[in-house]
């Protein structure tokens, strides 16, 4: 079994734990994702044991939990903890959060910028937050669409604001090193809720803003 400390620690901060970039040659992190790691680098036709192969289970195995360590992160525990009462009824708009994800398809990564803004209803919430409400869901075995519409929730259910709107602009490995290998290709998707998706004058002035 994975080390608990280590996952809750991941949970918490969002960041690799000291322990997790350390290794020692006797290490045993995760014994079975190490063992299924050294089978599928037989199945592939390498050899599990040649020296720099040697500790890559091992670090498959910490990495996959980080990577996918949003199942364990609470979208409402990171914005209920930083939600603050303040007379705001501007657009706050956070541009250009870098996120990476998983494919889970091919479980290849996928990456790019999140752009979230939301009209106060009473209350704000911190800005390093809403980041991290970014990592809680790219940080899981996803598909582009589904992603920007779990952070519209999430924000719009647990901030309670006037509406959210999200913008995220992602590459895929799945299509540039694989299939059709178009290594210059985008994906946009957007997720309008509240009244950036009632009022187009909104909604165009939140799209205005990411095009300055």
């Amino acid at each position: 079994m994975a080390p608990k400390t280590n996952v809750a620690r991941i949970a918490t901060d969002g960041h690799y734990a000291g322990s997790f970039d350390s290794e020692s040659e006797q290490e045993v992190y995760d014994e079975t994702k190490e063992h299924l790691v050294r089978q599928m680098l037989h199945e592939i036709g390498e050899d599990p044991e040649r020296e720099g192969l040697r500790r890559t289970p091992l670090r498959v195995a910490k990495a996959m939990d980080f990577l996918t360590s949003g199942y364990q992160m609470s979208a409402e525990e990171i914005i209920k903890k930083a939600v603050f009462e303040e007379n705001v009824k501007e657009m706050v708009i956070v541009r250009d959060i870098e996120f990476y994800s998983m494919c889970e398809h091919h479980m290849l990564p996928f990456f790019g910028h999140a752009h979230v803004g939301y009209l106060p209803n009473g209350k704000v919430v911190g800005l390093s937050k809403i980041a991290r409400v970014v990592d809680v869901f790219a940080r899981r075995l996803q598909v582009q669409e589904r992603l920007t519409n779990q952070v519209a929730d999430a924000l719009m259910e647990h901030l309670g604001a006037h509406g959210v709107a999200v913008v995220i602009e992602a590459s895929h490995t799945c299509m540039m090193m694989r299939g059709v290998q178009k290594q210059n290709s985008t994906t946009v998707s957007s997720a309008m809720r509240g009244t950036f998706e009632d009022d187009p004058r909104t909604r165009a002035e939140f799209m205005g803003f990411l095009h300055k």
